[in-house]
């Protein structure tokens, strides 16, 4: 799971004295909404023809700021390093940095409306600027995680057929040495203090871009961004989202579920690979004008973020938040008895904007995801697609006819079979299994298909059975969720070794296996658990049953 705090530490509470226009008709009215539930909002009516959330939300915060009507004084931005090293940048301070940002891109790297780049930076003030740079010159961004090895950059360039990479001196040498076989890719643009044959250096090119920059005109359904998210039976795909889907879309995770408003500082834990940073920190509080606050630490553990808990007295925290994975009713109670606060969970995914989640003012019950979130129709289907009553487990699913709501994905790029497979009727089947109960609340059963949730991250099993099947002891493997109470899953490799290697240490063995699947792919992703069997089970077509294997595996711990 991913945690969310949200703190006031300002004395002003600011609210516009009228509705603000900041996407033409659709989203009117930025006062804080501390509200019980949601009543369905005309929050969505409308949808403007154009749309550029750096223009139309971000510049109109700034201008804001300008006028008077939004404290200066409250960053919009607050960056904190690991030697104590502080950035705070307002809504006009990002302004001019986003547009010098936005004329390296377009001027400096020859880049153009529509070209893609992999952004694959940690938690810097320079991915902010850089992020809404490309949104002012209409480039689609594409969100990647520092974990990526080797192999996992190389398919994302290929895969996304990206122009230009954006990273650090610590991941350059990695992309270095895949660059090659990298048709695509045209430009290395790389963040930081030093230089390096072959790439760009951003902070120089910043020095010396024009401030001025005129945004391109987007239309709403644009594609403003793809992600990478992991599948059952291949290698991640490629969610598109358009400009409205998240600029507009995380309007009601803004208002309703952070319950923000502008002089509240957010703290968000998610990595910016992840869409979960696109919630915590980037759309939903800028949005409502809030302060996305930020700190290098890597959240390896959750001591490192929690070691406080007894030795702190939390006077300015307001509302604490938890999405990725359900919480157990023992978290939330001991969390309450250490900090006096609930936890209110969310429910998403990659392809959606906020599916459910339980809002300040509604009934917490442990372990649900909570009511449906605007403008969503979510709904509990069997495999005909009919709806079922409360109680009764089925696939949870958005109503996508006869109108598909705007802040859903556009489409798995490059791959319509996907994008097909994805639809049910009038529905759109999330993969997950789950209830509905008479109050409306929606409770997790599991994944509907293999995808393994271990501590917020979704991991694949094609991609560590591909990355084990790679290793010389391995004759086959399958991958499968396994219970963990730190992690909630974690990943368990079955595997039949070859015959060259039956007679070695299991020990020895496992550690060895595990070694190798951190280096061919995410480290995130190696099996914590491995199995030596003689067989696995297969249907009449040769294909590995893994529901088996994780039916077994869940019933016998």
């Amino acid at each position: 799971m991913k945690f969310l705090f949200k703190l006031q530490i300002f004395n002003s509470i600011w609210t516009p004295k009228s509705p603000c226009r900041f996407f033409s008709l659709c989203c009117r009215g930025f006062a804080p909404q501390n509200i019980s539930g949601y009543e369905s909002p005309s929050l969505y009516k409308d949808l403007p023809e154009h749309f550029n959330f750096a223009s139309d939300v971000l510049d109109k915060w700034s201008q804001m700021e300008k006028n008077g009507e939004r404290a200066s004084s409250i960053p919009a931005l607050w960056w904190v390093g690991d030697q104590g090293n502080e950035v705070r940048w307002s809504f006009e301070e990002l302004g001019f940095l986003s547009r010098k940002a936005a004329n390296v891109l377009s001027d400096a790297c020859g880049l153009k409306k529509g070209d893609r780049v992999i952004v694959m930076l940690p938690r810097i003030p320079e991915w902010w600027s850089i992020t809404v740079g490309c949104m002012r010159t209409g480039i689609i961004y594409i969100p990647a995680t520092t974990q990526l090895t080797a192999n996992d950059i190389f398919y994302r360039l290929q895969a996304s057929k990206a122009k230009c990479i954006i990273t650090n001196d610590i991941l350059a040498p990695v992309v270095d040495s895949v660059v090659s076989k990298c048709q695509f890719l045209k430009i290395r643009l790389m963040v930081s203090e030093g230089s390096r044959d072959g790439w760009l250096d951003f902070k120089e090119l910043l020095k010396a871009a024009h401030s001025n920059h005129n945004p391109v005109k987007t239309k709403s359904q644009e594609a403003m961004t793809i992600y990478f998210t992991s599948g059952t039976t291949g290698y991640p795909k490629m969610v598109e989202h358009s400009h409205s889907s998240f600029g507009i879309g995380m309007t009601s995770t803004g208002r309703f579920w952070l319950d923000l408003n502008p002089s509240d500082i957010l703290w968000g834990l998610s990595d910016p690979g992840w869409v979960k940073f696109a919630f915590s920190c980037f759309f939903s509080p800028w949005i409502q004008g809030a302060c996305i606050f930020t700190h290098t630490m890597r959240i390896s553990h959750p001591n490192h973020c929690f070691k406080h808990l007894l030795s702190y007295k939390f006077k300015s925290l307001k509302h604490c938040l938890s999405g990725g994975e359900p919480l157990n009713p023992e978290v939330m109670e001991k969390w309450k008895s250490k900090t006096g606060m609930d936890i209110y969970e969310g429910y998403a995914q990659t392809e959606t904007v906020l599916i459910c989640s339980v809002c300040k003012g509604m009934k917490i019950k442990p372990g649900a995801m909570g009511k449906a979130s605007p403008p969503y129709d979510v709904q509990v289907i069997d495999e005909n697609a009919n709806i079922l009553p409360p109680g009764k487990e089925g696939d949870i699913a958005i109503r996508i006819k006869p109108t598909r709501p705007f802040c859903l994905f556009s489409h798995y790029v490059d791959d319509p079979e996907k994008t097909a497979a994805s639809e049910r009727g009038d529905f759109y089947i999330t993969g997950d299994r789950g209830i509905v109960d008479e109050d409306g609340y929606f409770w997790f059963i599991g994944r509907a298909d293999d995808v393994i949730l271990s501590s917020g991250y979704r991991i694949g099993p094609f991609e560590v059975e591909n990355a084990l099947m790679e290793h010389p002891a391995i004759a086959e493997a399958a991958v499968v969720s396994s219970p963990d109470p730190i992690r909630g899953e974690v990943v368990k490799a079955f595997v039949i070794l070859s015959p060259d290697f039956a007679s070695h240490d299991p020990e020895k063995l496992t550690k060895e296996l595990q070694e190798h699947v951190k280096k061919m792919t995410a480290p995130y992703k190696y099996p914590r658990k491995v199995e030596f069997v003689q067989q696995l089970p297969k249907t009449i077509s040769g294909k590995i049953q893994r529901k088996e294997l994780r039916k077994k595996e869940w019933e016998r711990i």
